[in-house]
């Protein structure tokens, strides 16, 4: 796995990325917002080599997301269809997912309640 919170400040977000079986598994414990959302964008959305096309995303550990989160959901979910890959949510947290509901995110991208159920269904 590899750690992007890679800066000199300490960060409220910690983000890993893994490949299991062809797909992208991201991993985001603590807060998404305004100032970490950076992070989140970066594993989802990154640019040079080539990814995953298919990525889960756990977020089993986030404590809270605001519309910062929101919107990098939608870009990936956008850019990954464009790829005719996906995107799938795994784990949110009652808070988060009320946060995922009340935008009606839910709609377009499903949340599963493990990693394994995101990535095999």
């Amino acid at each position: 796995m590899t750690d992007t919170n890679s800066g000199a400040e300490p960060c409220h977000l910690t983000v890993t990325r893994a490949v299991s079986g062809g797909i992208g598994i991201i991993t985001a414990s603590g807060e998404i917002d305004h100032e970490s959302v950076g992070q989140l964008r970066e594993a989802l959305l990154p640019g040079g080599a080539p990814e995953p096309e298919r990525v889960v995303l756990d977020l089993g550990a986030v404590t809270f997301m605001d519309s910062s989160g929101i919107n990098v959901l939608i870009a990936a979910y956008h850019a990954l269809n464009d790829t005719q890959g996906w995107l799938r949510l795994a784990r949110p947290p009652a808070p988060v997912l009320r946060t995922i509901e009340l935008v009606s995110l839910d709609t377009v991208l499903t949340c599963y309640p493990t990693v394994e159920q995101a990535a095999t269904a």
